[in-house]
């Protein structure tokens, strides 16, 4: 697994809203004739919810699972409860084995995973609100990226959605042809 933090994580807040990031990531898609599922935490199905807006989405999205308690994380995507004993549901590890669980159960060429703090309760001093990971996973390994971002709990929602739509995007303008399943 790859762990590093996501160089711009407010990129989306600044420049763009998350409507184009939407049409790039589906335009990528069905260009190379790949899917995508998802798995998510904090967003509570926000990010699956964008990647269906478009007419047509069918032709790309597979599946998402929104798996908020840690016994669903394990139960719908395979994490091991000692990976998130250890290192807690808001983290890299967990991320990425959430990306490569859904990827797993469905098949699809791509996975994004989110888990996080939105908040307004719930940060430590270790992991406060806006912490959150994203995780991305293929058939060429899994990967997870932090993001530390602040503002309302819909707010820290669509960043943390955005930003990971933004990440296949980039993923997917860098990656080898070979995706495909």
């Amino acid at each position: 697994m790859n762990t590093a933090p996501l160089k711009n994580p407010a990129l989306s807040a600044s420049s763009g809203d998350s409507g184009e990031s939407i049409q790039a990531l589906a335009s990528l898609l069905k260009n190379r004739g790949l899917t995508i599922s998802v798995a998510e935490s904090c967003t509570g199905g926000l990010l699956a919810s964008m990647l269906t807006e478009l007419a047509g989405s069918s032709a790309y999205f597979v599946a998402g699972v929104v798996a908020y308690a840690n016994p669903a994380k394990t139960a719908f995507l395979g994490v091991p409860p000692d990976l998130i004993e250890r290192n807690g549901a808001v983290s890299a590890e967990v991320a990425a084995a959430m990306a490569e669980g859904i990827l797993r159960k469905t098949g699809s060429d791509l996975a994004l995973s989110i888990t996080g703090i939105a908040g307004p309760d719930g940060g430590t001093t270790e992991k406060p609100v806006g912490t959150v990971y994203l995780g991305l996973a293929d058939c060429n390994g899994s990967s997870a990226k932090l993001l530390q971002l602040s503002g309302s709990r819909n707010n820290i929602r669509i960043l943390s959605a955005t930003s990971a739509m933004e990440w296949a995007i980039h993923h997917l303008a860098t990656a080898p042809n070979k995706l495909k399943r």
